[in-house]
């Protein structure tokens, strides 16, 4: 903030040490008054502005309290003035060593604040440079988040064949740990999102990121790894390969070994050298398997948080094998780390649908009054992937079910249910969510349809013929609540089918006592209303409503208005680890299950689940590109439901 010195009007005046000019506004016969009594504030004055202080007159007592005011703002602008000269002087030479190797750089960093260590360009302005010299040694660094700094220079720590010199180095306000960095979910989602925030500016400029495994690589090993992954934005791409070079020069690796324990440690003794002594929070991203999870979680709450700021963990589906197992684990967890401290991560929960759901909710008048069971008739919930890379972790027993049914699709049920919370706080909508989940009728077997598709040696999927997991899901849920009593939830989830979908489709009830009934065609349902929630490739919000045929007579049709994202918007859209990771920095946790929405859910699936660990239920084979079992279509018939389009 800047303040004007002319604002301030008071009874004395700056005057230059052969000038003496009396001030009478404030009584009539001036008088000099002596400061003598001040001889410090006096020099101190001197010393600033070069100038003599003369008071005159009735005023003086006033004139001394202004004094006093004015010489502190002078004091606070020479010092800004002064951070502003070591701030450039430091900004150049960092940009000097940049340009000699900008991945390499962060290996050893000269401090820019030390005492005797501060060399101006400018060799002729001696004093200059003498002055800034006694200024960094006796003046605290003040860092952007408003923390203070000691100016002391930093020890170095010796993580492996890299050595790490991180002296007079801006302390990060955040640090991010990448455990099992090694892997496939890192390489190519993790660090890909850490860096389109860092490049779009979500990501403070000196952050640090970490990767962690328990194999022995360098910095540059780590990096020339995820270098390739990395791509900015198509709508803006200017100075990518600056950003890029810069981001990968903030990234380490550490070889946590066989030993999590002295691995967090080292870890730890790693964050502290680039903290620096300002506040610091860090965030680990736990990407490890979940026979790994309890001894890493427990190696880290002990020896790598930080204890001057927060620590968030974030933890990957699935939340444990079923309820028994997940109330374990989620025991564990507690016993090490506040609640508001675990994000347990599913990112088909970061999709720009599903982050939507609140907003088209309860930001539209339109709809509000008609989110009920007075108007609605179904609910759908269809998701559909391609046969992609988990193909095989489906087989290794966690399956549709427990990957995708237990978190998205029961979480998407519960933000389109849930009564309005009282703000969008993460915890308002959190307790929201969980008086839904708490509301569902467990799942009787009946109302349950288990398929598999065929698999082939040429599909590459034969493991398949020997495995009863399920990879197609369908069922029908009901909510027990005055909202949505009789309203019918259809879910459909399923891996190799026809196309790759996801979509939420919305029916409302027929109009009574319809006059055009005779007009709309054989097909009644044809005429009904639906809002229909289309998600990428072909992102869309569509409205289907009843219209006239243009021309002579009198015939509908049930035309869809729409909103087709990709003409809207000329943006690309980001990923879904984005999203999530971003709302984990800014503690924004709507989108993130809780323990007892955790809890809530698998008491839901626990029947289905008790069925087919006794092998009561086998799951229906499809084929391969299909429309998925042929049992769902019995199910939809049995609830009055017309099968949605494919």
């Amino acid at each position: 903030m800047f303040m004007s010195l002319s604002s301030f009007s008071a009874p004395f005046s700056f005057s230059e040490p052969s000038v003496s000019r009396p001030i009478t506004s404030l009584c009539s016969t001036p008088r000099k008054i002596s400061l003598r009594i001040f001889p410090d504030a006096v020099d101190n004055f001197h010393s600033l502005t070069g100038r003599r202080l003369v008071c005159y007159g009735g005023g003086a007592k006033l004139c001394r309290r202004f004094y006093g005011l004015k010489l502190w703002i002078l004091e606070n602008i020479n010092l800004q003035q002064r951070n502003r000269k070591r701030g450039r002087a430091n900004e150049f030479k960092s940009i000097r060593s940049e340009e000699k190797d900008p991945l390499t750089n962060h290996l050893e960093t000269t401090s820019s604040f030390g005492v005797g260590d501060i060399r101006l360009q400018n060799d002729s302005n001696e004093k200059t440079s003498t002055t800034l010299q006694h200024e960094a040694s006796s003046s605290p660094h003040h860092q952007p988040d408003g923390s203070i700094a000691s100016m002391e220079s930093k020890p170095v720590i010796q993580a492996h064949s890299s050595s790490f010199s991180f002296e007079g180095r801006e302390a990060p306000s955040l640090c991010i740990a990448v455990i099992g960095a090694t892997g496939e979910l890192a390489r190519t989602k993790i660090f890909p999102a850490l860096f389109a925030l860092y490049y779009s500016g979500f990501l403070p400029e000196n952050i640090g990121i970490f990767g962690y495994s328990r194999k022995n690589l360098t910095d540059e090993e780590l990096r020339n790894i995820i270098a390739s992954t990395l791509t900015c934005r198509i709508d803006h791409q200017q100075n990518c390969g600056d950003k890029m070079d810069i981001f990968l020069s903030r990234t380490y690796y550490l070889n946590g070994g066989n030993d999590n324990i002295q691995g967090m440690s080292k870890l730890n003794t790693l964050m502290e050298q680039i903290e620096g002594e300002s506040e610091a929070n860090r965030i680990f991203y736990l990407a490890v398997p979940q026979e790994a999870l309890l001894d890493v979680t427990s190696s880290l709450a002990r020896n790598a948080q930080t204890q001057k700021g927060w620590n968030r963990i974030i933890i990957e589906k699935p939340f444990g094998f079923d309820a028994p197992s997940s109330y374990q684990l989620t025991q564990s967890l507690l016993s090490k780390f506040e609640e508001k401290q675990i994000y347990r991560i599913d990112h088909l929960l970061g999709r720009n649908l599903i982050e939507n759901l609140t907003v088209l909710r309860f930001a539209n008048l339109v709809f509000q009054p008609l989110w009920s069971r007075t108007y609605i008739r179904n609910v759908q919930v269809l998701l559909s992937e391609d046969l992609g890379v988990q193909a095989r972790r489906y087989f290794d027993g966690y399956g549709v079910i427990r990957d995708i049914v237990h978190s998205h699709i029961l979480q998407t049920i519960a933000l389109l249910a849930m009564e309005p919370p009282i703000s969008l706080d993460g915890e308002d909508i959190r307790n929201e969510k969980v008086k839904v989940l708490r509301s569902i009728r467990k799942m009787e077997p009946s109302d349950v349809i288990l398929g598999q598709y065929k698999g082939s040696t040429g599909d590459k999927v034969d493991v398949c013929l020997n495995s009863l997991t399920p990879t197609f899901f369908a069922a029908a849920l009901y909510i027990d609540n005055a909202r949505w009593d009789g309203v019918p939830f259809l879910i459909k989830a399923g891996l190799g089918l026809i196309k790759h979908r996801v979509e939420i489709r919305i029916q409302f009830q027929r109009v009574p006592g319809n006059l055009y009934r005779d007009r709309i065609g054989h097909n009644f349902d044809l005429g009904t209303n639906e809002l229909i929630l289309r998600d990428a490739p072909d992102e869309a919000i569509l409205v289907r409503v009843n219209n006239k045929i243009p021309g002579l007579g009198l015939q509908l049709d049930s035309p869809e208005l729409n909103l087709l994202y990709k003409d809207k918007y000329k943006v690309e859209v980001p990923d879904s680890y984005e999203h999530l990771l971003l709302d984990v920095i800014d503690g924004d946790n709507h989108l993130f299950m809780r323990s007892d929405e955790l809890a809530a859910a698998w008491n839901i699936l626990s029947p289905v689940l008790n069925e087919m660990d006794k092998k009561n239920s086998v799951p229906e084979l499809y084929e391969l590109g299909g429309r998925g079992p042929v049992g769902a279509y019995y199910l939809w018939a049995k609830h009055g439901v017309p099968w949605a389009e494919d």
